[in-house]
């Protein structure tokens, strides 16, 4: 009998936990206006909205440190963001896929980190709110030898932090 008395006590925590958890990510009575309160991804002034809804990361062409139209889009979403989030700082991290020598990756992630910062800059953030680190080929993505993993790792990724804004 005791056991049965548990078990429905546990259930019923359970059930309420799972209630209480509803509005952050699920459909339930909390929705996007309970998760905006409490940040996350439905928070847009959160850096996981910035991950996720904005976009992290812009790719590059093979051996190319100018920016596609895509690549264009994706930073002026992310100009904008920092634009209405003062309170945030970036560093953007340039990489390069592992085709090349180690030094030649370095200068071509350093590139890849400057055109991305140059655009936001160009967009109106605030260049003291914005630095750049080339990890060139040594942070890949994926490890393979094939365009796609290549691909994957020619990139710059804008990291937002909290810190001192203008």
């Amino acid at each position: 009998m005791k056991l049965l008395v548990k078990s429905s006590l546990m259930v019923a925590m359970l059930g309420l936990a799972a209630c209480s958890q509803a509005g952050l990510g699920g459909s339930g009575a909390g929705g996007m206006n309970g998760a905006g309160a409490m940040g996350g991804n439905f928070d847009p002034a959160s850096p996981e909205y910035f991950n996720q809804t904005i976009g992290d990361r812009v790719f590059y062409a093979v051996d190319q440190s100018t920016l596609s139209a895509e690549a264009v889009a994706t930073l002026d979403q992310q100009a904008n963001w920092l634009l209405n989030n003062p309170s945030y700082t970036a560093i953007i991290e340039g990489h390069a896929d592992e085709q090349g020598t180690r030094e030649y990756n370095l200068a071509l992630g350093a590139r890849r980190a400057a055109s991305a910062q140059e655009y936001l800059i160009s967009r109106g953030v605030a260049p003291n709110r914005l630095s750049t680190i080339s990890y060139g080929k040594e942070r890949p993505i994926e490890i393979c030898s094939n365009e796609a993993c290549y691909s994957r790792n020619r990139r710059a990724v804008t990291v937002i932090a909290a810190g001192a804004g203008v």
